[in-house]
């Protein structure tokens, strides 16, 4: 088997890498990756497989990348901007990336006869949902131009699927982390945040009282639902990738130890995420295995990967960001 990976170079996409690259059943993986978010130390493990091609490019261009897709069996599609303030101030950005640069992977997957594709979706596209643990049914209803962009990449998806007789699978990911996850950003994941204050010796910034609850998956985990994906024979299948067993930012604060400190909360969030995931159980015979005490711990482990990640340090909220965080509260 043949693949793309999008995003290749980012914090799950290196993980998957790391894993299907040695595969027996992969022959090729072209990694594309605009190496903005990516980065070259992510990877710096297999630069050595042959059977691994490394294109810089971006996924908004379709020019630069297209001609990749000859040959290939499957794609999986994980390149997009992440973060919801940001998405809120240049929503523009998030749709171009998120959804025009899929866009360009379904017509270039088009153009060369590919016919699967596993995508990364998101559980933002729930909002703040009436139902916990949640399940794949669930009414969709994204707070943020962020959860907007990607569920209608899902969308998008399914749309080919259904007129261009494309085969799709959309993982929608809840709170991954691990190792190499994004240390950088305001309001990037709270893990990584954590990890590069503890490095700093600076206190956890906790938003709100720290009860909200986040169902926390660890990305080897992650990437087994990938894997999983790639390899079945199911097909046009929306399945939630979670653990079932939600904690709340305080515990979490107390497996990392430290002092901490509390901010406001951010209006549109919401108070639990809780997976329900019986269907990828049940069809790709996938269940979660990393607990968010020995994630932890393997995350700590492997602390100093962090060292030389940019220092997280707060930003200032626009005039714009401020009227849609007034919306919200209605």
């Amino acid at each position: 088997m043949k693949i793309i990976i999008t995003g290749g170079a980012g914090f799950i996409g290196s993980h998957l890498i790391e894993k299907l690259i040695r595969s027996k059943k992969i022959k090729k993986v072209i990694l594309i990756d605009n190496f903005e978010d990516g980065n070259r130390r992510n990877i710096s493990k297999i630069v050595k497989y042959k059977k691994l091609k490394i294109v810089k490019s971006d996924i908004t261009n379709i020019n630069s990348i297209r001609k990749y897709f000859r040959g290939i069996n499957a794609v999986i599609h994980l390149a997009a901007i992440a973060d919801i303030v940001p998405s809120i101030e240049n929503p523009k950005n998030y749709i171009n990336t998120n959804f025009n640069g899929t866009i360009n992977i379904l017509e270039s997957m088009r153009h060369y006869g590919v016919k699967k594709i596993i995508y990364a979706a998101s559980s933002s596209c729930y909002g703040i949902p009436k139902k916990y643990p949640t399940d794949e049914k669930e009414k969709i209803s994204p707070e943020y131009p962020y959860a907007f962009s990607k569920y209608v990449g899902e969308l998008a998806i399914q749309h080919w699927a259904k007129i261009y007789k494309l085969n799709y699978i959309s993982l929608r990911l809840f709170n991954v982390y691990g190792t190499r996850s994004r240390t950088h950003g305001a309001y990037g994941a709270v893990m990584g945040v954590f990890l590069k204050q503890k490095l700093s010796n600076k206190p956890y910034t906790i938003v709100g009282d720290g009860k909200q609850t986040r169902d926390f998956i660890y990305v080897s985990d992650v990437v087994n639902a990938f894997e999983k994906a790639l390899f079945s024979s199911k097909k046009n299948k929306i399945y939630n990738v979670g653990a079932n067993n939600p904690k709340s930012i305080n515990e979490l604060v107390s497996i990392l130890e430290g002092k901490k400190i509390f901010i406001p909360k951010r209006p549109g969030e919401p108070k639990i995420t809780n997976a329900k995931i019986k269907k990828i159980k049940r069809e790709l015979n996938w269940r979660p295995k990393i607990s968010l005490l020995k994630g932890v711990k393997l995350l700590l482990k492997d602390i100093s990967y962090w060292s030389n990640a940019p220092l997280w340090t707060p930003q200032k909220i626009s005039k714009a960001t401020k009227v849609w965080f007034k919306f919200l509260r209605k």
